[in-house]
């Protein structure tokens, strides 16, 4: 059930989170039967093999300089005795795990294993005096239900059980607008023409082995349909983030916080033929191990508008220059045939995902904002100047018209008087 680990038993606890694959905890036992607890100690360590469990004890159990006497010593209610050894500092037991009593306890993950070690000691040279009680050692190996059970070795190499537990998990990939800082997530989605997009992708690991993690491709549209249009690719052709090259400074950051995350920026825009004043970037994520030198598949390239040319996150340049011809496998952007993390797991766990950020709303051009402003009070000032001279032009015209009827009343009565 998987090859051996040899785990100091007062470890157990510390390394195998809280469920141990072996523990032994020694208990003296009183007058009357009852058991105190003692603190653990490094003196007995369990070796849990396929098929049998294998104990070392050191002879100085307690850790006093006094070494007990191996035939003081037996394992499970069997009083299974050790094995014959020349070795004077140590005492070694060798069991099948269904002998010496072990009890078997099946768990909705694992199979565990039970026994125990005793010391029983006897008055030795003919006096009638103990110097030491008993002691019951509390013996477990766990094995993990889900797993190989061959008796072949393991490849790749055996990991613990908790480890196995989160590769069957699905791996969290996440997508951020971080602030300018990059230490917190951007309380506001909104931004100026001019401004620049900070975004943060990351998976979350858990207990994998360690992962780096790539931006495959990314593209913005108006709405969260992917496949919208209008729509603008900002990354392509497996990392390579195009949107350096239409006059912006679009990149990827170097170097990378962690493996697990890759920070990038983004000049923002909008959409010129779309009502809209939102866009929403989605962007195709996947993982690789951490120490996979990156290739034409798997890399993270930013073009330097300074030097005219592609630069990696990480790795060789040469990795980059398909970037330049646009075409960084047999065919453009297609997305790769989901395989898993940990082949040796019942249960798929996909590499890669797609995740959406947005909206990001769109206020007008920053550099623009106290010009618009002088200008809308401008236009304002202009309309109500207009508007007052329309009404004193309409009021003089209405006096003129006023007097002149007036007027001619009045020279029509002198006429008629004549």
């Amino acid at each position: 059930m998987g090859p051996s680990y040899r785990y100091p038993l007062f470890l157990c606890l510390v390394l195998c989170g809280g469920t141990e694959l072996c523990s032994a905890l020694p208990r003296w036992l009183l007058p009357g039967g009852t058991a105190n607890p003692v603190t653990p100690t490094s003196s007995v360590e369990v070796e849990c093999l396929e098929a049998e469990l294998v104990v070392t004890v050191n002879r100085d159990l307690f850790g006093t300089g006094k070494l007990v006497e191996p035939e003081h010593l037996t394992l499970g209610s069997e009083s299974c005795q050790p094995l014959v050894s020349v070795d004077t500092d140590v005492v070694r037991f060798k069991a099948q795990l269904h002998e010496c009593c072990s009890r078997v306890q099946v768990t909705e993950d694992a199979l565990v294993y039970k026994t125990f070690l005793m010391h029983d000691p006897r008055p030795v040279g003919g006096l009638s005096i103990l110097r030491t009680n008993q002691a019951e050692v509390p013996i477990e190996c766990r094995y993990p239900r889900q797993g190989n059970v061959s008796s072949h070795a393991i490849r790749p190499t055996w990991v613990p059980f908790s480890a196995t537990v989160s590769s069957e998990e699905k791996l969290a990939f996440s997508l951020r607008l971080m602030e300018e800082n990059w230490n917190t997530e951007k309380s506001s989605p909104t931004f100026h023409l001019g401004e620049v997009a900070h975004l943060q992708a990351e998976v979350q690991t858990g207990s994998h082995p360690p992962l780096k993690l790539f931006v495959d491709h990314c593209v913005a549209t108006p709405s969260p349909d992917q496949n919208g249009s209008p729509s603008h690719t900002i990354v392509d052709f497996h990392g390579c983030l195009v949107d350096g090259l239409s006059e912006s400074f679009s990149a990827f950051q170097a170097p990378r916080p962690r493996p697990e995350t890759l920070q990038f920026t983004v000049d923002v825009f909008h959409f010129t033929n779309s009502s809209r004043n939102m866009i929403y970037i989605t962007c195709h994520l996947k993982v690789t191990p951490a120490n996979q030198t990156p290739d034409k598949l798997n890399k993270a390239c930013s073009f330097n508008r300074t030097s005219k040319s592609w630069l990696p996150v990480e790795g060789d340049a040469d990795v980059c220059d398909c970037c330049t011809k646009g075409d960084c496998s047999s065919s453009r952007y297609s997305r790769p045939r989901a395989h898993t993390v940990a082949p040796r797991n019942r249960r798929h766990v996909t590499d890669e995902a797609d995740v959406t950020v947005g909206p990001l709303i769109f206020l007008g051009k920053a550099s623009n904002q106290a010009v618009e402003g002088w200008t809308s009070s401008a236009q304002t000032s202009v309309a109500l100047g207009l508007g007052l001279a329309t009404v004193a032009f309409l009021t003089l015209a209405a006096i003129v018209l006023g007097v002149t009827r007036k007027c001619h009343s009045t020279s029509h009565v002198v006429s008629l008087s004549q």
